[in-house]
């Protein structure tokens, strides 16, 4: 059942053999966090998977202590078939077969135990059919309701490859939906799969975390950075001027967060990171932006960025029902604020430019008149006397 853990909160899932004196535990869940570049690989989908058999006496103690409740559903299958089930797994757990590429939804703890009970079974085996979640993602949510920023990490990577409908079949890569619809499974031969459930480890009523205060969560927190972004902007627009750090820091985060979404998208092998939507909002190019505010030269390639802001984030909040992919409700909030502050620059930046030109040549034409009345200038200096109309005649 679920732990604490964001990698338990959909639970668990291992196959127990037991044969004479030996009770061997076959756990598709292990790896090796300590692997050279482990996160690399793991962002960009080459997370390498491991099948481990080892004593059953191992596997309980660390549910126990965690206070997580373990079901034991006992497979209703014929001597044969656990035979060949027993030797398919002691052959997948040999050194030169254990490791596999591990994706999340398509081949994980759980899907890797229906294949190996396909492939064991003399007849089909025919699961519940029933849909409750429709999608991945939503199915995700469900279990990632109590951890907000786990979900919102996980909507900003993946695109909308998670929103396409699925079947009651794939909605068992959760461990916890492959045990229900394991209970209500046959064989195409009428036998039930599972002959027996027993409780191992009655554990607590809930070992995750607990709901996250909402002045915790992602959507709270979007809203208040909204909040905070069109207080500046009432102050730029208040004192006629940018403020070019408040633009490098929002937009600097923007095109950081962008790179990663690109590298998901462009690099990444994970089959479910593109097409992703938010590429349009979260991409490198924003920290043009971030830069460009500090330097004239970079003036025009920052006025592109943020007209195309303008026009790409105002046709994308309209348009966002009507696609595939689904969105974190976080998500828009900050989309207006980088729809605020990219407007403000257009307002802002080119009435900032004209006053200053327009004072330039407004001191221009001030010196012109003064040299020709006879003036210095702004610098100062003596008034050149005009000649005497009369004067002392001889």
């Amino acid at each position: 059942m679920p732990g604490a853990e964001v990698y338990e909160l959909c639970g668990h899932s291992a196959l127990r053999v037991r044969q004479g004196q030996s009770d061997l535990i076959y756990n598709y869940g292990t790896f090796d966090f300590y692997a050279p570049n482990f996160v690399y690989r793991f962002v960009k989908g080459e997370t390498d998977y491991m099948l481990a058999g080892y004593p059953f006496s191992w596997f309980m103690p660390e549910y126990v202590q965690t206070g997580r409740k373990v079901v034991e559903q006992e497979l209703n299958l014929t001597q044969e078939e656990a035979r060949k089930l027993a030797s398919r797994l002691e052959t997948q757990a040999l050194p030169q077969n254990a490791t596999y590429r591990y994706n999340y939804v398509r081949d994980n703890c759980a899907t890797r135990i229906l294949t190996d009970l396909d492939r064991s079974a003399g007849s089909r085996i025919v699961y519940p059919d029933t849909v409750k979640y429709g999608t991945f993602r939503r199915e995700m949510r469900a279990y990632h309701k109590d951890y907000p920023w786990y979900q919102f990490g996980i909507d900003l990577c993946l695109g909308s490859g998670i929103d396409m409908p699925i079947k009651g079949r794939e909605e068992m890569f959760v461990p916890v939906e492959m045990m229900e619809k394991m209970a209500g499974a046959h064989m195409e031969d009428g036998r039930p799969l599972v002959s027996a459930t027993r409780v191992l480890n009655e554990g607590v009523a809930d070992a995750t975390l607990g709901p996250t205060p909402w002045w915790e969560t992602p959507l709270f927190v979007s809203y208040m950075l909204l909040a905070a972004v069109l207080i500046v902007i009432a102050g730029m627009i208040w004192k006629r001027r940018l403020f070019p750090g408040f633009y490098s820091l929002w937009f600097g985060i923007l095109g950081l967060a962008g790179c990663l979404v690109s590298f998901l998208v462009f690099v990444s092998t994970h089959d479910s990171t593109s097409p992703n939507m938010l590429l349009l909002w979260l991409n490198p190019l924003q920290l043009v932006i971030a830069i460009g505010v500090w330097m004239r030269s970079w003036r025009m390639p920052v006025k592109v960025m943020v007209w195309c802001d303008i026009v790409v984030l105002g046709v994308l909040c309209i348009v966002w029902p009507f696609q595939p992919q689904s969105a974190n409700p976080a998500f828009f909030p900050l989309m207006w604020a980088t729809l605020a502050l990219a407007a403000c620059y257009a307002i802002i930046a080119p009435r900032g430019s004209y006053n200053k030109e327009k004072k330039r040549l407004d001191e221009k034409v001030s010196d012109l008149g003064a040299r020709r009345s006879g003036h210095t200038g702004r610098n100062g200096g003596s008034r050149r006397k005009a000649p005497a109309r009369g004067g002392n005649r001889s």
